[in-house]
């Protein structure tokens, strides 16, 4: 929850440079120290050092993503409107996976190969994101229950499979080349694929719990109090769906990324054979990335 403090989305540059260096500082007060390590934890990326876009810091997740999911959650009419509403959230979650990966061994400029996946992962995860509306639009399936089905019961799921295909495929190099691996002295012992694989699927699962319960719970809040209050206007029901996503993103955005620490252990058993030759250590050490 202090990491993910909106106050720190708004600092500049040379203050988190500032609060890197008082870090080093053994004379100052205890509390500068630890706003200085709260501040660096929420901006720098701790694989690499260097510092995160401002957009794609923790503590920016929750003002930038919260629109951009209440537009998704709109009772659009059309394809083409719910197209363009999934957009911009299908291209922020990816740049946020992307910018809070394990930097091991990548460059500082993304090649051409990388940012065509890219777009190509933005622009599959935005058309699937819209077949809730092109099943009700394009097919022509306007029966009541196919309604209710695409609106109450696909999204969830549907949200909670487009994340977890997300960070799959933009941090795929970490389970094709590996993650550096660390002993308990910090020593590096290596580079795991069975380390990196693990670091983008454990993500994965929480990305995949954070946008699937954050769509889920409005709906079922929705439901619920239409059959309370007989309500069957669709937009007359927006303020309260957007105010149960709103809650539901504050309360999960900090549950989710926190489900496994972001300085994982592995047994040594699960890593290559040659990494277990190079140790003596039963379990190492990796950065899973956020």
């Amino acid at each position: 929850m202090d990491i993910l403090d909106p106050v720190y989305f708004l600092t500049s540059d040379a203050e988190i440079q500032k609060a890197r260096s008082l870090l080093r500082s053994t004379e100052d007060q205890k509390r500068e120290l630890d706003d200085a390590w709260r501040l660096s934890l929420s901006s720098v990326h701790s694989d690499t050092g260097a510092i995160l876009p401002t957009i794609f810091r923790p503590s920016a997740f929750f003002p930038v993503a919260i629109p951009l999911v209440l537009a998704s959650l709109l009772p659009l009419k059309g394809v083409k409107l719910a197209l363009l509403s999934q957009f911009p959230l299908q291209c922020y979650t990816a740049g946020f996976n992307y910018c809070n990966r394990n930097a091991t061994g990548s460059k500082e400029k993304m090649t051409r190969e990388r940012k065509a996946l890219m777009a190509g992962t933005v622009a599959l995860t935005t058309c699937a994101g819209a077949i809730p509306q092109i099943v009700m639009t394009h097919y022509g399936l306007k029966t009541r229950p196919v309604q209710m089905f695409c609106r109450t019961v696909l999204p969830a799921p549907l949200a909670a499979l487009l994340a977890f295909f997300s960070v799959l495929v933009v941090r795929g190099d970490e389970s094709r080349h590996g993650v550096r691996v660390f002993d308990s002295h910090g020593n590096c012992v290596g580079i795991s694929q069975n380390a990196g694989s693990k670091a983008v699927a454990d993500t994965a699962l929480t990305r995949a719990a954070l946008m699937g319960t954050t769509t889920a719970l409005p709906g079922l809040f929705i439901r619920v109090l239409r059959r309370v209050s007989q309500q069957r206007n669709l937009w007359l029901m927006a303020p309260p769906e957007a105010l149960s996503a709103v809650l539901a993103l504050s309360v999960m955005i900090p549950v989710s990324f926190s489900l496994f620490p972001q300085l994982c252990t592995i047994p040594k058993v699960y890593l290559e054979p040659k990494l277990q030759a190079a140790t003596e250590d039963q379990q190492l050490f990796y950065h899973r990335g956020l």
